[in-house]
């Protein structure tokens, strides 16, 4: 097992709940959340820290499960690393609610609170507690003014955006 497995494990063990205030975006479709994200913007943590370029996909597994593929690049050892896992809605299927493993039965949160619900072109996503948060999108770049109320949004609700680190997609 790779390190950054190793590291998302020890994130994910017992940690499928929600932060305080928030909540869930309503009338999810996993058909259209499916597919490649660019990570726009993190919250620091040692299993992504100094990779750039990072995606995530997803994909449907056979036991009606989503795939997730995390994949970033690391200058310092000039190497892409990846982690792939597994994870399943937790209430309804229709609710941005899901737990996420990349390891074994241990199940992290992974809660979209923000959604462009048209095109599905960008989302906020955080995990158990407010030390998680990214900002996604299906294209490398965002306008200033989407990133701008997205970064407001997640402060309204007690993230600390001045510590989000902007993803190098160069």
């Amino acid at each position: 097992m790779n390190k950054i497995a190793i590291i998302l494990f020890l994130f994910l063990a017992g940690c499928a709940g929600i932060p305080e205030n928030v909540k869930p975006v309503d009338n999810f479709k996993l058909e259209k959340y499916l597919g490649q994200w660019y990570e726009i913007a993190r919250l620091d943590h040692s299993f992504e820290r100094g990779l750039s370029q990072v995606t995530a996909s997803y994909s449907l597994r056979d036991d009606r499960g989503v795939r997730v593929l995390n994949r970033g690049y690391s200058e310092k050892e000039k190497k892409w690393k990846e982690a792939e896992g597994k994870a399943f809605f937790v209430k309804r299927p229709d609710q941005g609610y899901l737990k996420v493993s990349f390891f074994g039965p241990f199940y992290g949160s992974y809660v979209v609170f923000e959604l462009d619900h048209e095109d599905y072109q960008y989302a906020l996503v955080c995990g158990p507690n407010k030390s998680y948060l990214w900002i996604l999108a299906r294209s490398p770049e965002i306008k200033q003014d989407l990133k701008d109320i997205l970064i407001a949004k997640a402060a309204t609700l007690g993230f600390d955006t001045s510590k989000l680190i902007v993803v190098d997609h160069r």
